[in-house]
């Protein structure tokens, strides 16, 4: 779903950013992609805190057309303890508090013990990372908040690849992002989409990027769902 003037705002600010690349990069399915979205990348205090306020106008976005709900927000270790951490605080800014958890790849064995840390999972439950793969995290996710006894809603990714997932080394004919919503039925809020991104280099003034244009729609009618 295309998020309008946001997920352009968005894009510009990935490049800007140099977080969205373009070249060629191989992807964890052995493609070959002419671009590279490291959210990794994000690594200072301005870009985080900008990609907090793209995360929580997002949501709000989402929740004011009646897309999605929830009562909290849980990152998957590692990259989404830093992104539930920040849009908690943005979305606190913005006039939504909500509590936040997160896990540890390994149990603790001491303190408090176990593998959740902070508020307790509860209510609707909404799942933030940069972007579904496979879906391995999600699944991770929700096997820990529905445990806890709390319902896993909806997830909440910067990009959406728009890509057929692979399976055994075969293309399928989903996407990741498509199989969480339709065989785990969970709600996706993506900032933008490759569609956005197709979009923003066909508009480009910068030759520099629009360059890139014609790979990255090759790409698509490849590997697009």
């Amino acid at each position: 779903m295309s998020t309008g003037a946001l997920a352009q705002d968005f894009v510009a600010f990935a490049v800007d950013a140099g977080v969205l690349r373009f070249g060629e990069f191989k992807t964890k399915a052995g493609r070959l992609s002419p671009y590279f979205f490291n959210a990794g990348l994000f690594d200072d205090g301005a870009k985080l805190g900008r990609l907090a306020e793209f995360y929580a106008r997002r949501l709000l976005q989402a929740r004011a057309a009646g897309e999605l709900e929830f009562d909290m927000l849980f990152g998957p270790a590692y990259k989404g303890i830093v992104l539930a951490a920040v849009v908690a605080v943005e979305l606190a800014r913005l006039g939504h508090n909500v509590p936040f958890a997160y896990n540890r790849k390994e149990a603790k064995d001491h303190g408090e013990g176990g593998t959740l840390v902070g508020a307790k999972l509860a209510g609707r439950v909404l799942i933030i990372d940069d972007v579904i793969s496979a879906g391995t995290s999600v699944r991770e996710s929700i096997a820990m908040i529905t445990t806890a006894g709390a319902t896993p809603y909806a997830v909440t990714i910067a990009l959406d690849r728009q890509e057929k997932a692979a399976e055994n080394g075969q293309d399928a004919e989903w996407s990741a992002v498509q199989y969480v919503e339709k065989q785990l039925g969970l709600r996706i809020a993506s900032i933008a989409t490759l569609e956005d991104l197709l979009q923003y280099l066909r508009s480009n003034a910068d030759p520099a990027l629009s360059a890139h244009f014609a790979a990255v729609a090759a790409y698509r009618e490849r590997y697009g769902v």
